[in-house]
């Protein structure tokens, strides 16, 4: 059973972040939809309006929030993100960036998909110049293995899958080969990225981590459902020059590998999580996009 500040959490979210000490008098709280991880509040005071991201280490997704704190900082030191305001056990308050949250829809318009590419190419670029202690890695094998694991240990009811799911990973991983490492965001849904009518910004740096850059594309594309023209011009803006048949392959590979990835975590989040969200619909669309990312993939 949970212990008692996480009950708190989960059944009073708005109580748990006006009860911060960084609020002047009059302070007021509203739950924010769209989470579909952890619970996030906008507070409004007398002095500013702000995001509290209600939530505690979560071992299944291997959430640590010393590493979303630190990726947080780096991010808004970089100019990425909006800024850290406080911070301590279960909760991280931040800067509210008064914009609108991205569809997959805006991300597949050409002067958006730009914006958001130029935001990620700047994350694996300037991040690391900022980033302070210790960080996590993020190889998106190791998680899919480690929510096999899970989903057994649970008697998930997609046990049936796993084998196959596992071998066509292997496939994968052998497909991307050697990396290079940058410092990803790695959770790159449209609902990730915000415009306020001037800029663009990234949030939410939950899973960042050091990995290969073919993730963060491959999970952009993926999640926005981006077409083979748009994909090749987003490697070309990447590295520079047009993409040859061995960058293709390692860049499918890694695409169909954030689709599992994503359809993964959903299936860990049916059984773990206790946010009103329809989790087994998520978790039949993202199949499903993955097995069209794995046809393509295996040519």
């Amino acid at each position: 059973m949970a212990g008692g500040a996480d009950m708190i959490d989960r059944l009073d979210p708005v109580a748990r972040a006006l009860a911060l000490p960084i609020w002047q008098a009059g302070a007021t709280a509203v739950p924010l939809g769209g989470g579909i991880t952890n619970l996030n509040v906008l507070v409004t005071d007398a002095k500013r309006r702000a995001v509290v991201r209600i939530g505690d280490d979560i071992p299944v997704h291997q959430i640590m929030r010393f590493n979303e704190l630190a990726a947080s900082r780096a991010a808004h030191a970089a100019g990425i993100s909006p800024g850290v305001i406080h911070h301590e056990p279960g909760a991280l308050v931040i800067d509210f960036v008064d914009g609108r949250t991205m569809a997959a829809a805006d991300l597949r318009s050409q002067d958006a998909l730009e914006q958001a590419l130029a935001l990620v190419m700047h994350a694996h670029r300037d991040i690391p110049r900022h980033l302070r202690g210790p960080a996590l890695t993020f190889w998106v094998f190791q998680v899919v293995r480690d929510y096999a694991a899970t989903l057994e240990e649970g008697k998930s009811r997609h046990r049936a899958v796993l084998p196959d799911l596992m071998d066509e990973a292997v496939a994968l991983e052998q497909a991307v080969g050697r990396i290079e490492m940058v410092f990803g965001h790695n959770d790159l849904l449209p609902s990730n990225f915000l415009h306020d009518g001037q800029r663009m910004w990234l949030i939410d740096w939950d899973y960042a981590g050091w990995g290969s850059p073919l993730f963060d594309l491959g999970g952009l594309a993926a999640n926005s459902g981006l077409d083979r023209a748009q994909e090749g011009w987003m490697l070309e803006a990447y590295f520079g020059a047009p993409p040859d048949a061995a960058l293709w392959r390692r860049y499918l590979a890694m695409k169909a590998a954030a689709a599992l990835r994503e359809a993964m975590w959903s299936m860990v989040q049916e059984a773990h999580s206790q946010l009103d969200f329809d989790y087994k619909a998520y978790t039949a669309e993202y199949l499903d996009t993955y097995r069209q990312a794995l046809a393509v993939a295996r040519g």
